[in-house]
């Protein structure tokens, strides 16, 4: 049973919250929907809740637990293709550029 906002007992979240949080992101929510989303929601928040509770005061911090080193290879300064370069292999060139087919039908 719920009381008269729309919580059950011992939820986190209220299916009007959930209303209202639909409504503010613009989201079309039937009442099936509503249901189905206060209960996976109020979930949620309760396996969040679990996780808080637990102790972790003798934890370090870590971002990964496991030993990150970045492989790069060094810098090294070659020269750039060019535009011969570029147009060497192209199947066709017109004045220092790629030659393509016209499409969509426009005329110059």
């Amino acid at each position: 049973m719920t009381d008269t906002e729309g919580t059950a007992p011992g939820a986190a979240i209220s299916r009007d919250e959930v209303a209202h949080l639909a409504r503010l992101s613009r989201l079309a929510l039937n009442e099936a929907e509503l249901d189905e989303f206060a209960g996976q929601l109020d979930s949620i928040l309760g396996h969040v809740k679990a996780v808080s509770e637990v102790d972790t005061t003798a934890v370090d911090p870590t971002a990964n637990p496991l030993a990150v080193t970045n492989v790069t290879r060094p810098d090294v300064v070659v020269p750039g293709l060019g535009q011969d370069g570029a147009l060497d292999q192209a199947p066709s060139s017109e004045q220092g550029r790629f030659a393509v087919p016209r499409i969509l039908g426009e005329e110059q």
